[in-house]
């Protein structure tokens, strides 16, 4: 598995007003369908996985740039516009934050039951990536926000962030299909942030051939 990027953004508390959300909504759904109209659904995943992209994204549809609330606020957007249009769109979105995030198996099932994809695979997908970000790469991050983009030709992205309450900042993981190879090596393509030292990262590339391996890298968090 090929991570595509990471973000780190500040951990603002509050809310968005609800105005500002259903105008957020308004901007979302033509956005979406001029990208996947003009260069297709792939185009458009691979976009969402590009953390600068999708930062600008969610400045174009009317949220702050520099909070983490960009995340929480870009996907929920993204979700209640999309799925209603995902017939046309071919564009399917589970998942969310908090409680949210645990239904993501149970949502791409129901996608494919749907849509005639395997569902239980890209669950195990979900899942794997969730376990890479939150456990195999000890970075002080808890992941408290999991979404899954998927695609009627089985393409898909996955955004999950996670937050440090010691460093007051959040951290923003982008996933791609197209970059698949495995979930147990150098899934690490870019990070994109202030350095807060070494990490353990277990699923780095490691210097030996064993894979039982365990050493602490020289990526900086």
């Amino acid at each position: 598995m090929k991570r595509s990027g990471t973000a780190d953004l500040a951990l603002w508390g509050g809310g968005i007003p609800s105005w500002l959300f259903d105008r957020m909504k308004l901007l979302t759904l033509p956005v979406v369908e001029s990208i996947v109209l003009h260069y297709g659904r792939e185009h458009f995943l691979s976009r969402l996985s590009d953390p600068f992209w999708f930062q600008s994204f969610g400045a174009v549809i009317g949220m702050d740039w520099n909070s983490s609330g960009v995340t929480t606020a870009v996907m929920r957007a993204l979700k209640q516009s999309i799925n209603p249009a995902s017939h046309e769109l071919g564009l399917y979105i589970a998942g969310g934050k908090g409680k949210a995030s645990k239904d993501t198996p149970r949502e791409l099932l129901r996608i494919g039951d749907k849509t005639g994809l395997d569902g239980d695979h890209f669950g195990r997908c979900s899942k794997l990536a969730a376990k890479v970000d939150n456990t195999a790469v000890q970075d002080g991050f808890q992941l408290y926000l999991h979404s899954f983009v998927l695609s009627a030709d089985g393409d898909w992205t996955i955004i999950q962030q996670g937050m440090d309450g010691a460093t007051g900042l959040a951290r923003r993981y982008h996933w791609n299909s197209e970059r698949v190879k495995n979930f147990v090596e150098e899934p690490l393509a870019a990070v994109c942030g202030d350095n807060q030292g070494q990490i353990l990262n277990l699923v780095a590339r490691a210097p030996s051939k064993s894979p039982q391996s365990l050493y602490v890298s020289g990526f900086q968090g």
